[in-house]
């Protein structure tokens, strides 16, 4: 067993990959998972001289579907996804909550790098309470 955290949102990555590098991704959607982060694709269809033509891009990085998971490791794992992408912006964040009470956090980038955020709680000054 182990302690459980939802994860829940998900990271945006600019440009977003285009097929090729989703294709020679560890991340890429499909079986088998090879991590507890996968990349989020869309397509759409776009018209050429040769008839329909169907683009895929990645353009978010997101936990995959996991009815227990342990962040034991994943300011790591986030990091590692991030180094496996050069040349592409990852931004936003990832919230965690775990399973006692007030264990919030978030996995957050700055300057190309994943950490661990965890919220400040502060009490009103006396003054804002008489007001």
């Amino acid at each position: 067993m182990g302690y459980i955290t939802r994860v829940t949102g998900e990271l945006h990555i600019t440009p977003p990959l285009r097929w090729r590098e989703i294709r020679a991704s560890e991340y890429a959607p499909g079986e088998p998972h090879r991590h507890d982060l996968v990349l989020l694709v869309r397509e759409k269809t776009v018209q050429s001289e040769e008839g329909p033509i169907l683009r895929r891009t990645a353009h978010g990085l997101a936990l995959r579907p996991i009815d227990e998971y342990r962040a034991y490791t994943l300011v790591k794992d986030v990091q590692a996804a991030i180094d496996a992408h050069p040349g592409h912006t990852f931004t936003g964040y990832l919230s965690c909550e775990g399973e006692e009470a007030g264990d919030l956090w978030r996995v957050v980038i700055k300057d190309g790098r994943a950490v661990a955020v965890r919220p400040r709680i502060a009490w009103p000054d006396e003054e804002e309470t008489d007001a």
